[in-house]
């Protein structure tokens, strides 16, 4: 999973990079440039922490998220829409997180010199649907070129085409963001390699000064969630060693990291789950989309694991901490074999057979 950090210039994108990753990249005045830091961490998962203490691995091996500080937007791409370089990296993040300026500060220039959440939403919004009404009309006038001249792909194949991305045309011609839309299976296989921007679901954190409550954003658009902190007083906590942490959050009455809380946050967003593999070698952590089948989980593992799927034994994560090992969680039926049409849950632990 890999999510892209962006906003408009000061509003905190750097500050918050380095609160979840806990990091130490320069804060300050954009030089206007487009510039990308990334990091990868480590999931905080308390299951993974009690399976490994109970299986006593050589190695535990948790998920991982990948976020990318992503500079260079400012509202200002125009008719000509993003920059080739700047959108190369946002059609490669799997969504986005969306840091949004509310709090008040005299030495820090909004770029737009006023403090107005609600409009900064939006001119983001903006931006991400202008580029995408361009992608799409530069496609359908190669569709219908391709249509007028025929002897290529199929007539029917492009025609379907061509009404699909005249449904986005009309979508985002009255700026109603892709994620908005109704998107069939097959239909979502025909735009794998598009990118499109304003499909990405998107986590808006609203970046607040102390004490401020968080502002009321009318927002009624698919694929999208709120959440409020104080990036500059996360990012703080984040630099501190794990005692002072602990310390420092609970004299300011914060229940939990933003990094726990972002993630989170993220897998919902992105509809991810996690299951486990457990033994004596590894205690591991994997993710899934949710819905998948247990093949399509197995192949996360390992790609022969799904092309020689038999079977799944499966034992979720509650039974096998209620009854403190495997022995009685067998004991008490609660271990199960599963075929191919089986749904992973999210805690289940996972132990696939196989033959290649």
């Amino acid at each position: 999973m890999r999510l892209g950090i962006i906003g408009l210039p000061q509003s905190g994108k750097t500050t918050l990079f380095n609160a979840l990753t806990r990091g130490s990249q320069p804060i300050g005045m954009s030089s206007g440039r487009i510039e990308v830091h990334t990091a990868v961490v480590e999931v905080p998962d308390p299951r993974v922490d009690k399976l490994s203490a109970m299986f006593m691995p050589k190695k535990t091996t948790y998920a991982k998220v990948t976020y990318s500080d992503i500079a260079g937007l400012d509202g200002s791409a125009g008719k000509n829409g993003i920059s080739g370089v700047l959108l190369n990296q946002l059609t490669q993040v799997d969504g986005f997180i969306h840091v949004v300026r509310c709090f008040e500060d005299e030495n820090i220039i909004h770029p737009m010199m006023t403090i107005d959440p609600a409009r900064d939403v939006q001119v983001m919004d903006s931006e991400f649907v202008l580029n995408d009404l361009i992608a799409v009309e530069r496609k359908l006038e190669r569709l219908a070129e391709e249509h007028k001249k025929g002897g290529g792909r199929d007539r029917g194949v492009i025609e379907r085409e061509i009404a699909l991305f005249e449904r986005f045309q009309v979508a985002l011609s009255k700026e109603t963001p892709l994620r908005d839309l109704e998107i069939a299976p097959d239909e979502e296989k025909t735009l794998a390699g598009f990118g499109f921007l304003s499909l990405k679901p998107v986590l808006i954190v609203l970046n607040l000064s102390e004490g401020q409550p968080a502002p009321e954003i009318p927002y009624q658009h698919q694929r999208s969630t709120f959440a409020a902190l104080q990036a500059k007083l996360e990012m703080e906590i984040a630099q501190l060693p794990p005692d002072e942490a602990q310390l420092f959050l609970e004299e300011y009455g914060i229940e939990e990291p933003s990094l726990n809380r972002m993630i989170r946050l993220s897998y919902e967003l992105l509809g991810l789950i996690s299951f486990f593999t457990v033994g004596q070698d590894e205690v591991r952590a994997w993710t899934v989309s949710r819905g998948a089948s247990a093949p399509e989980a197995a192949g996360e593992v390992h790609t022969d694991l799904q092309k020689g799927f038999i079977r799944a034994e499966v034992v979720p994560y509650d039974d096998l901490m209620e009854f403190g090992s495997m022995n009685e969680v067998k004991a008490h039926g609660k271990f199960r074999v599963e075929g191919k049409e089986y749904i992973v849950k999210d805690g289940d632990i996972l132990n696939i057979r196989f033959n290649i």
